[in-house]
């Protein structure tokens, strides 16, 4: 049977993404599936260089064990701190209002590290300053990354003097173009070198902010037409936040979704427009949006545990994105090919 090709667009989200890393570990266990292009942004970027580093390697069986080989490896290097659910477990042990059990959250290490960054920021270290992904980054096998072989790859970050986004491919996709991708701005110093493109000296920002991730460059004509996104980020929050952190938290996720649902809008614009025929057959792509999500999961996890990547909590996003791609294989695969498997309509309305 020949295989479905798909492109994916992979978000970001911190110490979340290794939710997407259980996604990508099921959809590799599919040989009915072949990735034909990539799109990452923070997180996303992160897998997607392991992902694509690992296809380049051979065809079937032996490039997608070496991917699967690459993402384990990827977030086993992943700084080791102690879990969020902590706070959680001292508050069973001992029931409390919920002020005092905002007390307790507020000295985990994640909480600690969200408050710390409110007030120092990244360039009042001096020479203590030091960006902890750069020991993972410099160690992919950036050969494999550029390569032909395998699926396209894209990075997106933001250029922080223009606002505008700036995608990287091909020989792009330097170890600078994944740091800058992953560049939050309140924990990291701007990732500054000499773009290609402009031939200038650029500093870039974390690519969520303009592209969460970017969809566009996986309109190309030479790729499929069906774009599976792994969505990080909660969409929808039926509750109103009341503490600061919710508060601040719920920002974070509109911020970093607003990038995408412009996107999907543009893409339910051009389908009405193809739909109702005022589009010359052939002129626009038609394109097919999927999504794995497991908004339930990411609802009962805090935006402190981005930061702080315990063993417990990345084992068990893992395993919730496996979970999440079996349903989404089940469910949805058959829509592959055929139509999408999200109605675009409902997340504007």
């Amino acid at each position: 049977m020949t295989p479905k090709r798909i492109n994916l667009a992979l978000q970001g989200g911190g110490a979340h993404g290794a939710f997407t890393w259980g996604v990508l570990d099921r959809f590799l266990e599919e040989d009915g599936l072949e990735i034909a292009a990539v799109s990452g942004t923070s997180a996303g970027a992160l897998n997607g260089a392991a992902l694509k580093s690992g296809l380049a390697k051979g065809a079937g069986h032996i490039g997608r064990e070496a991917a699967k080989e690459n993402l384990d490896w990827l977030w086993s290097q992943v700084s080791e701190v102690n879990d969020l659910r902590l706070s959680r477990w001292v508050s069973s042990l001992f029931p409390v209002p919920d002020t005092i059990n905002r007390w307790v959250e507020a000295f985990t290490p994640a909480a600690m590290v969200e408050q710390w960054t409110r007030l120092v920021s990244p360039y009042d270290t001096g020479p203590f300053y030091t960006n902890p992904l750069e020991r993972i980054v410099n160690r992919f096998e950036y050969n494999d990354i550029c390569a032909q072989d395998g699926p396209a790859f894209f990075v997106s970050a933001t250029n922080v003097r223009s606002g505008k986004i700036r995608v990287f491919a091909g020989d792009e996709v330097t170890p600078q173009a994944i740091l800058a991708s992953a560049c939050l701005p309140n924990l990291f110093r701007a990732i500054e070198f000499e773009d290609p493109k402009t031939g200038k000296l650029e500093a870039f920002w974390d690519g969520g902010y303009t592209g969460n991730p970017a969809l566009f460059p996986l309109f190309e004509p030479q790729f499929p037409r069906d774009v599976v996104i792994v969505n990080i980020n909660p969409l929808l929050r039926d509750d109103v936040p009341h503490t600061p952190d919710q508060i601040e938290e719920r920002i974070n996720e509109i911020s970093f979704n607003s990038s995408l649902l412009r996107e999907l809008r543009a893409i339910q614009f051009v389908r009405d427009l193809i739909s109702k025929k005022r589009l010359p057959e052939g002129s626009m792509k038609d394109v097919l949006i999927h999504m794995v999500a497991d908004d339930k999961v990411m609802l009962e996890l805090g935006a402190a545990s981005k930061v702080t990547p315990g063993k417990g909590t990345l084992a068990m996003l893992k395993q919730a994105g496996r979970v999440a791609a079996q349903t989404f294989l089940d469910n949805s695969g058959g829509d592959l090919g055929h139509r999408s498997s999200v109605d675009l309509r409902t997340l504007f309305q």
